[in-house]
């Protein structure tokens, strides 16, 4: 098949899923097409190893939307389809052109949606394709748009056709139509500028024989001046760093106990300042070891000064984390409380990753690749989990139990709160709940989340 009969008949199957229907397993079906297509499109070439490996994932974080259909499974199944589609294209481009391959195409999608000659085939035509295409979609889609104009600044015009009833929604089929066809164009039909071709050994993980010159980053100031300054700046902020650590510290553990409110917010003001400074930490290793102290055999004093400073900040996240645990254990479960420590858990990474980076002299942007493939990593992970089932489960324990929190405001809690009604004897919260599952289940195949249809009626 050519490029456009995959883009016709990708949105063909976004029509047929859709309509009339929510989100919910139509979604994971187009992404089995899109996943399966894709594998039959791509070359032997380009079936590496990673390309594979996105295809598997793509169908696994299928599977997860399958059940869940929540923000991180649909996150993952996005950016699992889009890696894969990328990957089929080119194998040795960086992943991370990925964001603005696929931004600049979104953008220029009018532009290039009318350069047929780039997408359609220039002859060997079928004639029964030529004449559907002359005579049939191109009026009717004419029509229908001067028609939406036209019933717009007319009443009476709309009025003609009221005493007519369709058995299928016209402006419905148009917005699937046109959304079908946009992200089947550019999923398809995206195209990679040469520019980024020649910038991809700019993100290359180890440096070439062309780094290893000793120069000074500033012109006034000589590679030895350089050096020094360096480890005298490293040292005062380990010394610098030391104090911090004992007075957060006790700040945290050994101070007065404040409100549920004021403890709220003083732990994530001091979770978001700790990243935040973790992001200068590692800005600071990537400015000293860019480039030439990392092949200066006196520098190694600096590499010791630096790797004792990421330890310590190190130390700095366990305390965090140790906080946000004590925090949980006093105040119950939260996504934004699991949501720190999937923060602090990243930055921990960023940080044992800047280590790597030194002591194995990488270049800056072995950073970015690693980290945005552990940023997948962990999306892709977190789809698997149902947290509200895992805050709901833990905080049932508690005596302070908000029942109507855990109901309104938590997903995919409601097998635990009808084992919690269920111990409680409270019919009134079991009906509310069984209730609420049965308008899930009640949904159309093409929109049911299979994690309802889990769940026995009891």
């Amino acid at each position: 098949m050519k490029t456009h009969h995959y883009i016709f008949l990708s949105t063909i199957a976004f029509i047929i899923l859709f309509y009339n229907e929510n989100v919910g397993l139509n979604l994971v079906i187009l992404g089995f097409l899109y996943s399966i297509l894709t594998l039959i499109k791509t070359p032997e070439r380009n079936r590496s190893k990673t390309f594979l490996m996105l295809f598997l994932t793509s169908i696994l974080s299928g599977i997860a939307f399958a059940w869940f259909g929540d923000i991180s499974s649909f996150l993952a199944l996005t950016i699992s389809l889009l890696l894969l589609t990328f990957r089929s294209k080119n194998r040795r481009l960086k992943s991370l052109f990925l964001l603005p391959v696929f931004v600049t195409n979104f953008f220029t999608f009018f532009c290039r949606v009318f350069s047929f000659e780039d997408w359609l085939p220039k002859k060997n035509i079928p004639n029964l394709f030529q004449k559907i295409f002359a005579f049939i979609i191109v009026p009717l889609v004419l029509v229908l748009v001067f028609f939406g104009i036209y019933a717009g600044v007319s009443d009476h015009f709309a009025n003609l056709f009221n005493d007519y009833e369709f058995e299928f929604d016209f402006w419905q089929i148009i917005r699937l139509v046109v959304f079908g066809f946009f992200i089947a164009f550019n999923f398809w039909n995206f195209k990679i500028e040469k520019f980024l071709y020649k910038q991809n050994h700019i993100l290359d993980n180890s440096f070439d024989n062309n780094d290893h010159t000793f120069k000074s980053t500033f012109s006034f100031i000589d590679l030895n001046t350089e050096r020094i300054s360096g480890v005298i700046s490293l040292i005062l902020l380990n010394i610098l760093l030391v104090f911090f650590i004992i007075a957060y510290n006790y700040e945290q553990f050994y101070e007065v106990v404040k409100s549920p409110v004021q403890l709220s917010e003083e732990t994530h003001e001091r979770v978001n300042s700790i990243i935040l400074s973790i992001i200068l930490v590692i800005l600071m290793m990537m400015f000293y070891f860019k480039s030439t102290f990392n092949f200066d055999a006196k520098a190694g004093l600096l590499k010791a000064v630096a790797k004792v400073w990421l330890f310590l900040n190190a130390v700095l996240i366990f305390s965090a984390m140790i906080k946000n645990t004590e925090y949980i254990t006093n105040y119950g479960f939260t996504y934004k409380r699991l949501g720190v420590y999937a923060f602090l858990l990243l930055s921990l990474i960023g940080l044992m990753l800047t280590f790597i980076k030194i002591q194995y002299k990488k270049r800056n942007a072995f950073l970015f690749n690693s980290m945005s493939w552990c940023f997948y990593g962990i999306v892709l992970v977190c789809s698997f989990v149902n947290w509200g089932g895992v805050i709901t489960s833990q905080n049932m324990k508690r005596s302070d139990f908000a029942v109507d929190y855990h109901l309104k405001s938590i997903w995919f809690s409601e097998k635990y709160l009808l084992q919690y009604a269920e111990e409680k004897k409270d019919s009134e919260l079991k009906n509310e709940i069984l209730k609420q599952i049965k308008t899930e289940k009640s949904s159309t195949f093409l929109s049911k989340i299979l994690y309802y249809e889990t769940i026995q009626d009891i």
